[in-house]
C-alpha cells in the first residue's frame, strides 16, 4: 500500500509504503500486489473496550466498521466463547466469560444468568476466579453496586481482585452509580468501567484513581441511551443536562491524568436495557469523548496503543513491521477531525480484507 500517512500514536506521518505479509505487517513489497491510497490516513484497527458478544454477526459488525479487535466483559457458558472464537475475516476479541455479581441488581435478574455469578464472601470470589481461569477467559469481570443495593460485599470484591491478580489476571468492575463507583474504585481492580448518569464521580474516587493508576471505561455512548430510553422527569433538555454531568465526569478524569479508554457497552442481547450497536457506536463514543474534551489524538489513542498496553495486547495497537495486520484506511485527517474515522476506506483484520460501511475503492 503506497503513499499512505500513518498515524504513528501522536501525528499522521508523511506518506509512504506500508506491506501487508499474511496475517502481519510485513517489511518487503517485493512481489506483492499494490495499491495507492492517495494519501489516505491509515490506523491501527480501533478496539472497543467495553463490549457484549452474543453471535458472530456482532463480530462481523465490529470489522464493518473498522474495530478489529472487541473486548468482551460477560459471555457465557464457555461453548458459546469458544464457538465465536472460530469465526473467520471478523474481529478478534477477548472475554471475561461470567461476571461476578451480587445477589441483587439489575444483572442478578437477567435471564439465564447461573447462581454460580453470585459472590458474596472472599471465598465464593476465590472459587469464581478460579472457574473462569481454569475456562482460560482474558480477565475477570466484577459488578458492584452501592452498599445495600444487592451487590457483591466490599470484602469479596477485593477478594475478587486479589485472586485474580494470584493468577496473572487483570480486574473490570462495572460502577453506573456515584455509591457503586467508590466501590469499585476502592476494590483496587485495574478498570472501573461507566460513569454514572445521575450524582457523578466523586472528588475522592477521581483522586485514588489517578494516584493508583486505574484506568476509566465510561461507555457514554451507553450511558446517553440509558437516559434517553428511562429518564422520564422534565423535558429533553433536563436529560441533556444529565449527559452534561457525564461528559463532566469524563472531562475530570481526564484532566485529573486518569487514563481513559474508548468502550460503548455494544450489545445485541435480550436482556440489556437498552440496544447499542456493534462498530458503529465506536465511532459516536469517539464524538462524544471530544464533547468531554479530549483531542483527537487523545482520542484514536483511546482506541489503539493505550488499550493494547492496558490489556496486554503486544500484537496490535501500532503500525509497524511484526504487528498484526488489523489496519484500517480512512480519508481525512482523523487527528483533526475525529469524524473522519467514519469516512472508511478499507478495513484489514489479521491481513484478511473485510468488506466497510462505507467501502470506496483504494
Amino acid at each position: 500500500m503506497r503513499n499512505v500517512r500513518i498515524f504513528d500514536g501522536k501525528r499522521l506521518g508523511e506518506p509512504r509504503t506500508v506491506v501487508i505479509d499474511g496475517a502481519l505487517i510485513g517489511d518487503d513489497p517485493a512481489g506483492a500486489e499494490e495499491i495507492d491510497a492517495a494519501g489516505a490516513a491509515l490506523l491501527p484497527g480501533l478496539i472497543d473496550a467495553h463490549v457484549h458478544l452474543h453471535s458472530p454477526g456482532n463480530l462481523t459488525a465490529l470489522a464493518a466498521w473498522g474495530v478489529t479487535t472487541g473486548l468482551d466483559m460477560a459471555c457465557w457458558p464457555a461453548e458459546r466463547v469458544a464457538s465465536l472464537r472460530e469465526a473467520r475475516g471478523a474481529a478478534d476479541f477477548r472475554t471475561a466469560g461470567l461476571p461476578a455479581i451480587g445477589p441483587g441488581g439489575h444483572h442478578a435478574r437477567m435471564p439465564g444468568m447461573p447462581p454460580e455469578a453470585v459472590i458474596l464472601t472472599a471465598a465464593d470470589a476465590r472459587r469464581h476466579v478460579e472457574a473462569r481461569a481454569a475456562e482460560g477467559v482474558d480477565y475477570i469481570k466484577g459488578v458492584a453496586e452501592a452498599p445495600g443495593e444487592g451487590g457483591p460485599p466490599a470484602d469479596a470484591l477485593r477478594a475478587l481482585v486479589e485472586t485474580a491478580r494470584e493468577y496473572g489476571l487483570k480486574t473490570i468492575v462495572h460502577a453506573a452509580t456515584p455509591g457503586a463507583y467508590t466501590m469499585a474504585v476502592e476494590s483496587g481492580a485495574e478498570f472501573v468501567t461507566h460513569t454514572p448518569i445521575a450524582g457523578g464521580v466523586r472528588e475522592h474516587d477521581v483522586a485514588a484513581m489517578r494516584s493508583a493508576g486505574q484506568r476509566s471505561i465510561p461507555t457514554i455512548t451507553m450511558m446517553e441511551a440509558l437516559l434517553t430510553a428511562f429518564v422520564t422527569s422534565g423535558p429533553p433538555p433536563g436529560r441533556a443536562d444529565h449527559l452534561g454531568e457525564v461528559l463532566g465526569d469524563v472531562g475530570r478524569l481526564h484532566r485529573a491524568g486518569v487514563e481513559i479508554l474508548a468502550g460503548t457497552d455494544a450489545n445485541a442481547g435480550p436482556s440489556a436495557p437498552v440496544p447499542v450497536p456493534h462498530g458503529e457506536s465506536l465511532h459516536h463514543e469517539f464524538e462524544l469523548m471530544a464533547r468531554a474534551g479530549m483531542t483527537p489524538v487523545e482520542i484514536l489513542r483511546s482506541a489503539t496503543v493505550l488499550p493494547a498496553r492496558a490489556f496486554g495486547l503486544a500484537d496490535r495497537g501500532a503500525v509497524r513491521p511484526g504487528m498484526r495486520a488489523d489496519l484500517l484506511l480512512v480519508n481525512g485527517d482523523p487527528t483533526r477531525d475525529i469524524t473522519a474515522t467514519r469516512d472508511i476506506r478499507a478495513v484489514w483484520c489479521a491481513g484478511h480484507p473485510v468488506t466497510p460501511v462505507t467501502a470506496r475503492e483504494p
